[in-house]
C-alpha cells in the first residue's frame, strides 16, 4: 500500500545483529525473544537478523505469534512462553513450536496432541521460583512433574524459570537461582536430564554470568532497550519513531494551543504540527513533557497530544514544513531514547516501544 502519511518507525537490524554479538555468551545458547511483534518492531525481520547474528532458539508468548513466524518462512526452534491454550495443542505441534508446560494438565493436553503428529515431542517444563506469574509452585514438585512428562511419552527438552527482579535486586536473583539449581539437581537424581536448563532474562545475561547455563533469553537487550538503569550500555538501540513537519505558524504571546489550552505562549513563538498522535502509540500523557528533535535541535511538545497529530514550540528556531522530527531516536549530536520518554510516563521503555500501533509503517535497514 502507498504511504502518504511521513509518521514511520525505522527498524535497525544491524543495531539488532550487534546486540544479539554483544549478548550472546561463550560458553551458552540465545535465545532472542520476539513476543509483542518483536517489542513493536516487527518480529520477522528481527527474527531472521537475530538468528543470523548467533541466535538459536526463538520465544513469543503466544502460539498466534509462534505460527505467524513459520508463516513467514522461519524455521529455527520456537519456544511458547506459556501453556499451550487449550485447543491449540495440535495445530502448534503440527507446525514444530516447541511447549512449556508446567501442570497435569499441560502435560496430558501436549501428549494427547503428539500422537496426532507422529513424532517425539520435546517440551520445557517452567518452575516459579519467585515470580509468581505462570510456572509450576512449588516449584520442589519438578521432579515429579518432569516423570510424568516422561512417562507420557515426550521428551523433557528444557528446565527453567524466570526471575522477578534481576535488574534491580541481588539478593533475590540470587536466592532465585540457587533454588531453580537445587530443584534442577533433583530432577537429574530422577535420572532425567534435560538438554536446556535455562533462567536468565535480558538484565540477567548482563550482570549475572552464573545465571548463563545453557541458554540465555534476553528480550529488550536485542532491541537495545535498558532493562534497567544503566543496562544499555553497549548495546545499539534499533527503533527511531521519525516524522514530518506539515505546518508551521507564527503565534502571538498569550495565545494558547491544542485541546483545553493546557500550553499557553509566554512569548511570541514558531509553532509546527507533526502528524503523530496517541493513535499511533505516541502517549497522551507526554503531553506538555516530551521533546521531539527537528534540524538536531530539542523542542518542547506543546499543548495536549491529540489523536493524529501534535504539536512543538519551536520558539525562533526556523522551522519549514517538510524538517524531519524524531520523536524517538538520533538526529545530529541529539538522542531522545524510548527510556526518556519511559521517565516521563511514568512506565518503561518497554511499554513505549510495544504501545507503537500497526498503522505506524516499519520500514528495515541493515
Amino acid at each position: 500500500m502507498t504511504r502518504y502519511r511521513p509518521t514511520v518507525v525505522e527498524v535497525d537490524l544491524d543495531a539488532i545483529r550487534f546486540n544479539v554479538r554483544r549478548l550472546k555468551p561463550e560458553r551458552a545458547e540465545l535465545m532472542a525473544v520476539v513476543k509483542a511483534d518483536g517489542y513493536g518492531h516487527g518480529d520477522a525481520p528481527v527474527a531472521r537478523a537475530a538468528l543470523e547474528a548467533g541466535a538459536t532458539w526463538l520465544g513469543v508468548a503466544l502460539v498466534e505469534e509462534g505460527l505467524g513466524l513459520r508463516g513467514a518462512g522461519i524455521d529455527a526452534p520456537i519456544l511458547v512462553l506459556s501453556e499451550f491454550p487449550h485447543g491449540a495443542e495440535k495445530e502448534a505441534l503440527a507446525h514444530g513450536l516447541t511447549p512449556t508446560v508446567y501442570s497435569d494438565e499441560g502435560v496430558a493436553a501436549v501428549a494427547e496432541a503428539a500422537g496426532s503428529v507422529g513424532r517425539t515431542v520435546g517440551v520445557h517444563v517452567k518452575l516459579d521460583t519467585g515470580m509468581h506469574r505462570v510456572g509450576l509452585w512449588p516449584p520442589e514438585a519438578a521432579p515429579a512433574l518432569a516423570r510424568r512428562v516422561v512417562d507420557a511419552g515426550l521428551v523433557l527438552q528444557g528446565l527453567w524459570t524466570h526471575f522477578a527482579s534481576s535488574e534491580s535486586d541481588e539478593a533475590t536473583t540470587r536466592e532465585q537461582l540457587r533454588r531453580f539449581l537445587s530443584i534442577s539437581e533433583a530432577v537429574r537424581a530422577e535420572g532425567l536430564a534435560p538438554r536446556y536448563l535455562h533462567a536468565a532474562n535480558s538484565a540477567a545475561t548482563l550482570l549475572y554470568p552464573e545465571s548463563h547455563l545453557d541458554l540465555v533469553r534476553p528480550g529488550g537487550a536485542v532491541y537495545g532497550l535498558a532493562a534497567g538503569p544503566g543496562l544499555a550500555e553497549g548495546l545499539r538501540p534499533a527503533l527511531t519513531l521519525r516524522s514530518a513537519v506539515t505546518m508551521v505558524k507564527r503565534v502571538p504571546a498569550g495565545e494558547a494551543v491544542s485541546y483545553g489550552h493546557a500550553y499557553r505562549l509566554d512569548r511570541e513563538a514558531t509553532v509546527a504540527t507533526v502528524p503523530v498522535g496517541y493513535e499511533d502509540g505516541y502517549q497522551r500523557v507526554l503531553s506538555n513533557r516530551a521533546e521531539v528533535l527537528i534540524r538536531g535541535v530539542r523542542h518542547q511538545v506543546a499543548g495536549t497530544v491529540t489523536m493524529d497529530q501534535l504539536l512543538v514550540d519551536c520558539g525562533d528556531h526556523e522551522v519549514a514544513p517538510g524538517d524531519e522530527v524524531v520523536l524517538i531516536g538520533g538526529q545530529g549530536a541529539e538522542r531522545i531514547t524510548a527510556e526518556e520518554l519511559a521517565d516521563l510516563a511514568g512506565t518503561i521503555g518497554y511499554e513505549i516501544v510495544t504501545a507503537l500501533s500497526e498503522r505506524v509503517p516499519r520500514e528495515y535497514r541493515g
